[in-house]
């Protein structure tokens, strides 16, 4: 029987009239002593405010921000955001979420309640027994990176399928060797999961191969702001049949089969994750999200996954002057691996999966001119996360190799069973010692003699294109070859986001500066296709300063996700640049 979606009402905290009468203006940090939960609580002159006591970041308390005179906003213990309670909005990164609020009701003693407004768990809606699973009825074998192929009954799924070529532009390469008959494994499956838009998950090479052979193919992707699939016609792959589903709503496949789409609590505009349930049993994919589904999530699944590894980003390896010391950086990404494992090993006893899965964090940055981040970029190891599961729940851990399989119903009904895992053949071969770099690096350098930049006015193009502005900074770009040195006859420019701009000096006015330097085949690879600038970050093809040390949030989250979803009309550009001739090219105006 399908339950009801009506909403309820859930007393968080009561406050008795005591209490009331002694809280004091501005923030009040509060406990419910039955059920350990943490509250804040602000009151002003004209009203009282409340949340919960938890970082949207990935779930740290907030403790009183001593840096703030006001008295108004708090800072998280684990990675030092702020919260402005006033106002609800996180104000580091600035401009970046607003904390969700409770409800603060009054009770006729001039005691208080705080209430939330709680829709029911989607996942509960039908809800199914599970029933006993045959040997060999659910199987999930492990491809590589985040990619799984789930054997479910008489039907298979496949997640994020990353098996050739690179990620972020040519930042990532896989660190596992794919099985060999991975693209046979592809064209058998019903229906594929595509997490998010990322490329080590949105793999377009690996995904031109598939095309070639099953194009019409089921792939199911959320129903994300930014949409997963927003660069197909420019990418060349012919693929017809791509679903876009809602979020949190039973996806029925056979009798047997259903999936649901969750979104991230933080990232809700692109990141995704991914619950399959079949015959009752629930699988968990939280992939990358940094707080999935806002942080609830279905407890007692029966397999779950998540990504663990970090180092998925260019900070602090990217980044000089200032404290960004060689010293500074190891020790700032060992205290974050250090975090990160324990929030993963805290969310999987919180959760108490009967299996745990660490994926999603199987590459390397392997091409030469990349060797200080390959360096630097240490990632966690997947083995210290599942002792310290283990230390703290009698969760069962798996840790996949390519090729290996976990037989789902052998492993539910006893543990132990040798054949509950098969492992690939011996002599498999695991972790891959060569990668095909040339024609990825080929396709990149392809657009630096493009005839785009012969003409300059393409910068003013560009950034009109892109349409971020009315912000008060100021960005140096400049194009470098291998090493980061100024390229040879490369552009060196400023663009001034207050007015959108193009000085030849930085301007006289107090504001905040960035100098970015970037391999020059991926930055025009990049501009020439209106591409997003992960492209840039996260596959490390840049070198950071800035002045002062501020993370401009409203600024890269344009360019990483808010950027136009059709390319710039360089074709119209051109021929404008053709009719007005030389050295007036700068008068075009952006179609």
């Amino acid at each position: 029987m399908e339950q009801s979606t009506e909403q309820t009402t859930e007393i968080l905290l009561c406050l008795s009239p005591v209490e009331v009468a002694n809280l004091k203006e501005g923030i009040n940090f509060f406990r419910n002593k039955s059920t350990g939960k943490d509250y804040i609580l602000y009151k002003s002159k004209s009203r009282l405010r409340a949340c919960k006591n938890v970082c949207k970041h990935q779930g740290g308390l907030f403790i009183k921000d001593i840096e703030d005179l006001a008295g108004r906003s708090v800072r998280c213990t684990k990675h030092n955001w702020k919260l402005d309670v006033s106002t609800m909005k996180y104000i580091n990164p600035p401009e970046s979420f607003c904390q969700d609020e409770l409800v603060v009701e009054m009770d006729e003693n001039n005691g208080l309640l705080l209430l939330e407004l709680n829709p029911p768990n989607p996942w509960d809606s039908e809800p199914r027994s599970p029933e006993e699973l045959d040997f060999g009825e659910v199987q999930i074998t492990y491809l590589t990176h985040a990619c799984m192929d789930l054997k479910l009954g008489d039907k298979r799924m496949v997640f994020d399928p990353w098996l050739i070529g690179p990620a972020f532009a040519r930042g990532w390469w896989l660190l596992h060797e794919p099985p060999s008959d991975w693209l046979e494994r592809l064209c058998q499956a019903d229906l594929i999961y595509i997490s998010h838009l990322h490329s080590d998950h949105l793999s377009y090479p690996t995904l031109k191969k598939l095309a070639g052979r099953r194009p019409d193919i089921p792939i199911y992707v959320g129903n994300t702001e930014r949409p997963v699939f927003w660069n197909l016609n420019q990418s060349g792959v012919q693929l017809t049949n791509i679903n876009v589903v809602p979020f949190g709503i039973w996806q029925q496949v056979d009798k047997n089969l259903r999936f649901m789409i969750l979104m991230d609590g933080v990232h809700p505009e692109m990141d995704t994750c991914i619950i399959v349930e079949y015959k009752g049993h629930k699988i968990l994919n939280t992939v990358d999200c940094t707080r999935p589904n806002g942080g609830r999530l279905p407890t007692k699944v029966a397999l779950m996954m998540s990504d663990f590894a970090g180092g998925a980003s260019g900070f602090p390896m990217t980044f000089s002057g200032g404290k960004f010391t060689e010293e500074w950086k190891a020790q700032f990404i060992k205290t974050e691996r250090k975090k990160l494992l324990n929030y993963k090993a805290q969310l999987v006893k919180n959760l108490q999966p009967r299996i745990y899965c660490p994926f999603a964090g199987y590459f390397v940055e392997s091409h030469p001119s990349d060797k200080y981040i390959k360096e630097t970029n240490t990632k966690n190891d997947p083995k210290e996360l599942n002792n310290l599961i283990k230390k703290n729940s009698d969760v069962i851990t798996w840790t996949p190799r390519p090729g290996a399989t976990l037989d789902l119903g052998r492993m539910l009904k006893d543990p132990t069973d040798s054949k509950g895992i098969i492992e690939p053949p011996e002599g498999t071969k695991i972790y891959k010692d060569s990668w095909d770099f040339e024609p990825y690096l080929e396709i990149l350098n392809a657009a630096v003699g493009d005839e785009i930049f012969l003409h300059s006015s393409w910068i003013k193009e560009y950034f009109t294109w892109a349409g971020f502005k009315d912000y008060n900074l100021v960005v140096r770009m400049i194009e470098t070859d291998e090493d980061f040195n100024p390229f040879p006859g490369g552009y060196d420019y400023l663009v001034d986001f207050l007015d959108l701009s193009f000085p030849k000096e930085r301007p006289q006015r107090e504001h905040p500066y960035e100098e970015i330097r970037t391999r020059v085949d991926v930055i025009r690879h990049v501009v020439k296709n209106g591409l997003l600038w992960d492209e840039l970050y996260i596959g490390f093809q840049t070198r950071l300063q800035r002045d002062p040390d501020i993370y401009h949030h409203l600024f890269w989250n344009h360019f990483q996700i808010k950027l136009p979803l059709t390319p710039p009309n360089w074709r119209s550009f051109l021929t404008c640049c053709e009719q007005n001739g030389p050295g007036i090219s700068q008068e075009c105006k952006t179609t």
